[in-house]
């Protein structure tokens, strides 16, 4: 079946889709995106997608493209279309279409694209054999609390990982201390078994996976500490493990070539993939 992609109104082949010349994404990457996970016929975590994107439009003083009941409606529409029952739908609002200048255009509806596909999610646990990351310069504008689709930085930063042989870049700021990943967020678990995570700031993207893993850790008696860490402090941690809403949570085996804890996922992390995946089997929203 060819994919099928929403465009401001209409539906088309994925193939034929197509966007003005003159769109304000494309020019000037003025707009924000979303990525949302499908686990079997379920939108996770689709209040909280909906939410941050409502916050990021609002931050770039842009509008919701429509109403938020008809917006649910096109997103179960598209993947409906594409027949997705697991897998991720991306969503992206730009300012939309309006000759080039960089001042705000007046009277410009915002411009709405949706495309969705299949993925094969993990079901298992204990599959995860843990992953390498990389550490590289945050070199990043100061608004990273907002999803802008100008991702240029994360790009070279994922790359640079890939040349790495490493899953993910891990940005360390001019301080030493870990931000973020590239598209996920940093964790560590310390010696009393608590997981720290950097606070919410414009330093980081308020991550949709990093809330519910913290919700599911307050529920099952998990400490948690919020804080910035360093790169000392993760290679010196028992276990260090990212999230997002496509790795879900990944234990990090590995930093820069030197070994994390006992180079495999630890106790901690393993525990909350387990009780991440069991949230994504009974929650959600869904799409019958």
């Amino acid at each position: 079946m060819s994919r099928i992609a929403y465009v401001n109104g209409r539906y088309v082949a994925h193939g034929e889709a197509q966007i003005h010349i003159e769109d304000r994404g494309y020019q000037f990457a003025d707009g924000i995106y979303e990525v949302a996970a499908i686990f079997r016929g379920q939108i996770i975590d689709e209040d909280g997608h909906l939410e941050r994107m409502k916050r990021s439009l609002g931050e770039l003083r842009m509008d919701m493209p429509m109403p938020e009941e008809p917006f649910r409606l096109v997103c179960r529409e598209t993947l409906r279309r594409n027949r997705v029952r697991d897998g991720i739908i991306y969503i992206q609002v730009s300012r939309g279409v309006s000759p080039r200048d960089h001042p705000f255009p007046k009277d410009v509806k915002p411009a709405l694209v949706m495309t969705a596909r299949a993925v094969a999610w993990p079901e298992n646990a204990d599959d995860d054999k843990g992953a390498e990351v990389a550490t590289v310069a945050d070199i990043r504008w100061l608004r990273r609390d907002v999803k802008s689709i100008s991702l240029l930085p994360n790009i070279l930063a994922k790359q640079e990982a890939r040349e790495k042989s490493a899953y993910e870049a891990w940005f360390v700021d001019g301080d030493g201390f870990v931000t973020e990943g590239s598209s996920t967020n940093a964790w560590i678990v310390d010696d009393q078994g608590r997981i720290v995570t950097r606070q919410l700031d414009n330093n980081i993207l308020g991550g949709i996976t990093r809330a519910t893993v913290l919700k599911l850790a307050r529920e099952n008696s998990i400490e948690i500490i919020e804080r910035a860490f360093t790169v000392e402090e993760a290679l010196a941690a028992p276990e260090a493990f990212l999230t997002s809403t496509t790795s879900f949570i990944k234990g990090i085996v590995g930093i820069d070539g030197a070994e994390v804890g006992d180079g495999k996922p630890g106790p901690v992390t393993r525990r909350l993939r387990a009780l991440y995946l069991d949230y994504c089997r009974g929650s959600g929203s869904n799409l019958a």
